[in-house]
């Protein structure tokens, strides 16, 4: 992650020191995605109202906003959840039968530039895209007067901006395509089976909207069958990547919700009751997921950060964290030049066999890679960040260099091989003090 300083005498930091530290640099990103979001759903509610009618474009609307998963992502700063939201508003601007605000610039343009955020998000809009061309009577115009222009200007704008940040002249989306697919190095951060999404992955990202979807699916209008084919044809190109997450098909959520919206809205009996079981289910899941589960590495960070802005000096305290790697928000939630270190997993480039990263050396046996790595006294962090699973096996180190556990935050009621359900800190003592490095 980007590593942000933040000096003593800056304005923003003498503020914090007053308030809650660095609070702004971490709620102000999380508004700002959860607007864009709000926007995107409204969008979706007008060209439901415009395709159909008030009432088919509510149930739409309700669908999306009680959507667990909507409401887990939506707020998150990820690239997934602005590929959908410029899905959703290039939506809006798609040429289909009854819409008013058509415009294929706009939606070409929007759908260009979430392939420059996230060169998969062109996944969805492949079938979106021929459909338009196949149905496009002047189709050289199409391509002469608005994609291949906006394509190119996009592009242009994207390989200018990397050549800036990387030096020389980079095509990323080219280098996003031969890591994931040509090269399928992304299954060195773990790999499903090629049903997962049909089996596990899209049953669970819909929840309880899954059987009003399928129920949907029978009675939305023809020309609604593009979207299913959207989703169906997403769900297969990433289904042969070895690599898979919830979070890859969020994009494909709305289109769902349409389906959804159709089934709500020609129900004639039990309509209250399905009204009642799909809410409350999915906010239940909602502030599950939300608020409790998996918590624990946010709420370390608080921690982390308010040690940061109450030492005297910057030298006096450090943190390693040996946990698996990249499970904390790590200098995007402390602002500050605090000296940090989690054990690192960059996948293999060479193409070695025996190819091992730290976190995996580490796990192979804690104790020894402390014993180690730590040989002078010196070198040793002022805290030490774990999961609780990691205590026991480690308690000789930890007693011999005079740490103490200072604080203990819930993480998960459903831990796994190296992931506990409670996280602790641990703060060296010497004498009753803090050991100054």
């Amino acid at each position: 992650m980007r590593r942000r300083s933040c000096e003593r005498e800056s304005p923003p930091c003498i503020s914090a020191r007053r308030g809650a530290p660095g609070a702004a640099g971490i709620w102000i990103p999380r508004l700002a995605q959860a607007l864009l979001s709000a926007i995107a759903d409204l969008r979706l509610y007008s060209l439901m109202k415009q395709l159909e009618n008030q009432q088919v474009a509510q149930w739409v609307f309700f669908c999306q906003l009680c959507s667990w998963f909507t409401w887990y992502c939506c707020t998150r700063t990820l690239t997934n959840t602005m590929e959908t939201v410029l899905t959703i508003i290039a939506l809006f601007y798609y040429p289909m039968k009854g819409s008013k605000s058509m415009n294929s610039v706009k939606y070409s343009s929007l759908v260009a530039l979430a392939f420059i955020i996230r060169p998969t998000a062109v996944i969805p809009w492949i079938p979106l895209l021929f459909r338009h061309f196949w149905q496009e009577q002047r189709k050289l115009d199409l391509i002469l007067h608005q994609f291949l222009p906006v394509g190119f200007v996009t592009l242009s704008l994207s390989l200018i901006i990397d050549r800036i940040f990387f030096g020389q002249w980079t095509l990323v989306q080219y280098n996003f395509l031969k890591f994931n697919v040509l090269q399928d190095l992304g299954s060195f951060y773990g790999s499903h089976p090629w049903h997962w999404y049909f089996s596990q992955g899209f049953p669970a990202v819909l929840g309880t909207h899954l059987p009003f979807f399928i129920h949907g699916c029978f009675l939305a209008p023809k020309r609604y069958r593009i979207f299913l084919v959207t989703v169906l044809w997403t769900l297969l190109v990433y289904s042969m990547l070895s690599h898979k997450e919830f979070r890859f098909i969020y994009p494909v959520l709305p289109f769902c919700m349409v389906f959804c919206g159709y089934s709500l809205n020609n129900l004639k009996t039990w309509k209250k009751p399905a009204l009642s079981f799909l809410f409350l289910s999915n906010m239940l899941l909602a502030l599950y997921t939300g608020l409790v589960h998996q918590r624990g590495t946010l709420d370390v960070m608080t921690n982390i950060q308010e040690l940061s802005y109450n030492n005297t000096s910057v030298s006096s305290a450090s943190v390693l964290m040996m946990m698996p790697c990249h499970s904390t928000p790590y200098y995007s939630h402390v602002h500050y030049p605090l000296p940090m270190r989690f054990l690192q997993c960059p996948p293999d480039l060479t193409g070695k066999t025996d190819y091992l990263v730290e976190a995996d050396m580490f796990y192979l046996n804690p104790l020894k890679w402390l014993y180690m790595e730590f040989q002078n006294d010196s070198s040793l962090p002022t805290h030490l960040i774990i999961f609780s699973v990691l205590e026991e096996e480690i308690s000789p180190f930890l007693i011999s260099n005079n740490y103490e556990r200072t604080a203990v935050f819930f993480h998960t009621h459903f831990p796994e091989s190296r992931t506990g359900s409670h996280i602790y800190v641990y703060e060296r003592k010497l004498k009753g003090k803090l050991n100054q490095r």
